[in-house]
């Protein structure tokens, strides 16, 4: 057991909530197409103007708010992003600087692709427990609609943007981390990607404007992912001591709508027991799980004392899970 507290959540998403039926007519659909074909029924797009460390500053204030805290109350600022707001420096840089934190409070970024926040919260509860800190204030942001590729329909109808905080304490008692694990398989490197922004496709190598959207096979990431996790879950409940009788309520990484079925089936557990926001908010890619956090949490579905399992797949092709009491 690693010591953690959650002493507060909170979200923020775009102004623009965008239909699938708008998408329909946008897209030149049929009506219906685009909520049969991704499942959600609507998401929210931000528009140009907006910057990414806007919104998750403003999901860091709301978990401020909540936790009745000022922003001189963190002594670090940790963000998770499967896209910065810009090379360089780190998104968590300019949220910290949005929301008023201290001058010298230190802020750096966790690239775990969709599985950033639970990556980020492990390395936070290590950073609590050994001292170092004290209150940090974690902020998972994506705009996947920055690098939406309109003419792939797998990929493009599923994404969403959003924002989620979390304010972490050194946990007392009974909450905090059972076990955790995580797991990469390099031959799916390619399965998820966006090969421009760094050094291998930029302005001084060749590069194409579509090496700058999201590219998704999405059949492959099934299949390699359904091949280890099994073994995976068994592994991490296994370290944990617990068996998935012993887990009030699943936090699933908000995948696709397929993907959350038959993670669902796979474990073998009834709807009621599994956070689904993904209709309302589609993928927010890094912001998902965290906000299917919030979400438990703010509707007393995961109320103080209960056991979760967060688990989720990222690029990588990687595999992440967490037993987390809170």
């Amino acid at each position: 057991m690693i010591p953690l507290r959650i002493l507060s959540t909170g979200v923020a998403v775009p102004d623009n909530c965008v239909t699938s039926s708008e998408l329909d007519k946008m897209q030149r659909h049929a009506h219906g197409y685009c909520e049969h074909r991704s499942g959600v029924a609507q998401r929210y797009i931000a528009d140009a103007s907006l910057r990414q460390s806007k919104l998750g500053a403003q999901a860091l204030q709301e978990a401020l708010r909540r936790a009745g805290l000022a922003a001189a109350g963190l002594d670090l600022v940790i963000a998770a992003c499967a896209v910065p707001e810009q090379a360089m420096p780190a998104t968590a840089v300019f949220i910290a600087q949005q929301t008023g934190v201290s001058a010298g409070t230190p802020a750096f970024d966790i690239n775990a692709s969709c599985l950033g926040f639970m990556v980020a919260l492990r390395l936070a509860a290590g950073l609590l427990h050994d001292r170092q800190y004290s209150r940090i204030g974690l902020v998972a942001v994506d705009l996947p609609s920055r690098g939406i590729d309109w003419d792939a329909p797998e990929a493009s109808l599923i994404f969403g943007d959003g924002a989620a905080a979390v304010i972490l304490e050194r946990g007392a008692g009974p909450a905090g981390i059972e076990g955790f694990r995580y797991a990469t398989y390099p031959e799916g490197a390619r399965l998820c990607q966006i090969r421009g922004g760094g050094t291998a496709h930029n302005p001084r190598t060749a590069v194409q404007a579509s090496d700058y959207l999201f590219q998704m096979d999405g059949k492959g990431v099934f299949r390699l992912a359904s091949q280890y996790m099994d073994a995976f879950l068994k592994n991490l409940l296994g370290e944990a001591g617990v068996t998935l009788a012993d887990i009030d309520l699943v936090v699933p990484h908000q995948a696709s709508h397929l993907g959350m079925e038959h993670m669902r089936r796979q474990l073998r557990i009834p709807p009621e027991r599994m956070v689904d926001i993904y209709a309302r908010h589609g993928n927010q890619v890094a912001a998902s799980l965290p906000s299917a956090l919030h979400h438990a949490i703010d509707s007393q579905r995961a109320p103080p004392g209960s056991r979760l399992l967060l688990i989720g797949t990222a690029a990588g092709l990687s595999l992440g899970g967490m037993v987390l009491s809170l």
